[in-house]
């Protein structure tokens, strides 16, 4: 019949059989040596007396002697074969039996019936039971005072095997509870290990932290979090959360409360500073911790750095909202122009020229935004994919011009092509570069009062050397800010280097940083009516030919969009 537990009640029992086989193993060998050379020095003696006190000597004595001996060297032997190893009990016993009733039964064949004090070892029925088979005479006096002394040797004998059995209950006991206790260790420290594992390996930061604002402990990932170099800098560094770690302050007692009414808090989004005294957004998920008496002892949760999920969010928003302002105009155009036609009498509508082109333009604006915007998420899905030949930089610009001739008659603006007739070719896609160029010619029209003066300017600058003059009110391409690229620069010995230049109302110059940003916008003294792609997808492609694209501006001072194009491999 089995019960819960018995298979290891089972196995602590066998290991515990084996250990008490191998206790036994590793005493019993000294102990039979000692015995062995113990009576050799017996049968020596009385060898000795044999020779010397021929009177004295019992030969019964040396026979007994020899007997122990053997026995003795019987177990000796016994010990290196497989019963020794399987069964040491048994060679345990048979080597007290030798230095016991061997004696007994040499003592009885000498027919000596008063036995020393301490010659008697063994249970009364031993010595009774061969005494009475060899019918040996014992005096009254003697037998009434040795019957006594069997009485009290048998309790004594019984009390002493009653101790054995019950220190080996205990010892047994004992060795079990040790294994299941060693066994509990080693469980703990496994656990121990594999939670230590997570804690230390764990994507989000896991903390504990006292009511007062006090970090007890952090894991790796919290000290990421926080731009630490070590969860001991985050123990130490932040002592006082409130007013160290959130970026308002009030935050702190906002979870405090929430978490006392609840006893567990999630999704608690805040900004906080980071170690370099950066801004990052978090999420924390925590649980507080309570004693017995239901004292706050400390916090403990979970912290997410969620700066990428909200400004994509922030993204999205801007998005939705751009997007809305932006198709709004030319869909409530074309309604409004489509809900005069339907008040008109009659079947059949005429509807003149001018009012059919301005829907095809309003269509087809709304066509360009939308394209616009799928060019935009396919270009951050994939990249750009660029056809890139030996471009001639301004026929490109003569037919970009001529594309928007309508925009700019209409802006009753002037357009100047100042690039050279002999400059080289460029190494490009010709139409994602016609798209640069509309964009920027566009942009400059639609952000300026009519009347603007345009001129486009190209030449060839040797990387690295300054040959620009400050005469031709062209910067100086080495000392022009750049924007961050995530597009290798090709390491080429010379560029081209291109202005699209207005005498605008001009960009402040804390806007010429993130102009080229996705839906950023000029200043408000620039009309805006776009999405605030188009400079987004200009420094796209740009940075896709591994060239460089920035603004220099100033308000009322007009503005100066430059770029920078490797040149053809024939053309160097």
């Amino acid at each position: 019949m089995f019960y819960p537990g018995h298979e290891k009640s089972v196995q602590a029992l066998t290991v515990y059989e084996v250990w008490r086989d191998r206790f036994l193993r590793d005493r019993l060998s000294p102990a039979v040596r000692i015995a062995i050379f113990f009576a050799f020095t017996i049968i020596v003696y009385l060898l000795g007396e044999a020779i010397f006190a021929p009177r004295e000597f019992k030969i019964v004595y040396l026979y007994t002697s020899a007997a122990i001996q053997f026995g003795l060297l019987t177990c000796l032997v016994l010990q290196k074969t497989s019963i020794g190893k399987r069964y040491p009990g048994l060679l345990f016993l048979g080597f007290s039996w030798s230095l016991t009733v061997v004696v007994q039964l040499g003592l009885a064949a000498a027919k000596i019936g008063d036995l020393p004090l301490l010659t008697w070892s063994l249970v009364l029925f031993c010595h009774v039971g061969i005494n009475l088979i060899l019918n040996l005479s014992f005096a009254k006096y003697t037998t009434f005072r040795l019957s006594g002394f069997y009485l009290y040797l048998f309790w004594f004998c019984l009390i002493c095997d009653l101790s054995v059995y019950w220190y080996e209950c205990l010892q047994r006991k004992e060795f079990s509870t040790r294994r299941e206790l060693e066994s509990a260790y080693q469980q703990l420290e496994v656990a121990e290990a594999k939670y230590r594992s997570i804690f230390e390996n764990a994507g989000e930061g896991i903390f504990q932290s006292t009511p007062e604002g006090r970090y007890i402990t952090a894991n790796p990932a919290l000290a990421r979090i926080y731009g630490c170099d070590s969860p001991e800098e985050v123990t130490a560094k932040f002592t006082d959360i409130e007013r160290q770690l959130y970026v308002d302050p009030v935050r702190r007692n906002q979870f405090l409360r929430s978490i006392e009414q609840s006893n567990t808090v999630s999704d608690f989004e805040s900004q906080i500073y980071r170690s370099d005294g950066s801004i990052v957004w978090i999420s924390e998920k925590a649980r507080v911790v309570r004693d017995s008496s239901g004292s706050v002892l400390y916090y403990e949760g979970l912290i997410e750095d969620i700066t990428q999920r909200k400004q994509a969010q922030e993204s999205q928003r801007l998005f939705i909202h751009a997007l809305s302002h932006d198709l709004r105009n030319p869909v409530a155009g074309m309604l409004m122009v489509l809900k005069n036609w339907k008040t008109k009498t009659g079947d059949s509508i005429a509807i003149p020229r001018s009012v059919l082109e301005r829907m095809i333009q309003g269509s087809e604006q709304q066509l360009r935004l939308i394209n616009s915007l799928l060019e935009v998420h396919a270009g951050e899905l994939r990249g750009l994919v660029l056809h890139c030949t030996g471009v001639d930089l301004r026929a490109l610009v003569k037919a970009s011009a001529a594309d928007l001739e309508p925009l700019i008659n209409d802006a009753q603006a002037t357009f100047t092509n100042l690039v050279p007739d002999d400059l080289p070719a460029v190494n490009a896609d010709y139409t994602q570069l016609w798209r640069v160029f509309s964009n920027l010619i566009s942009n400059a029209l639609k952000h300026n009062l009519p009347g603007l003066n345009l001129k486009i300017f190209a030449k060839v600058i040797p990387r690295g050397k300054n040959i620009i003059n400050q005469s031709e009110s062209k910067p100086d391409i080495d000392k022009l800010p750049m924007p961050h690229s995530q597009f290798p620069i090709p390491h080429s010995p010379s560029m081209i280097y291109c202005t699209v230049e207005d005498d605008g109302v001009g960009i402040l110059p804390e806007q010429c940083e993130h102009l080229f940003d996705l839906y950023v916008r000029g200043n408000q003294s620039r009309h805006s009516v776009g999405l605030g792609l188009g400079l987004y997808l200009c420094r796209q492609i740009i940075g896709a030919h591994g060239g460089q694209i920035g603004v220099i501006s100033s308000h009322g001072k007009g503005a100066i969009f430059w770029f920078t194009l490797p040149l053809a491999e024939n053309s160097r």
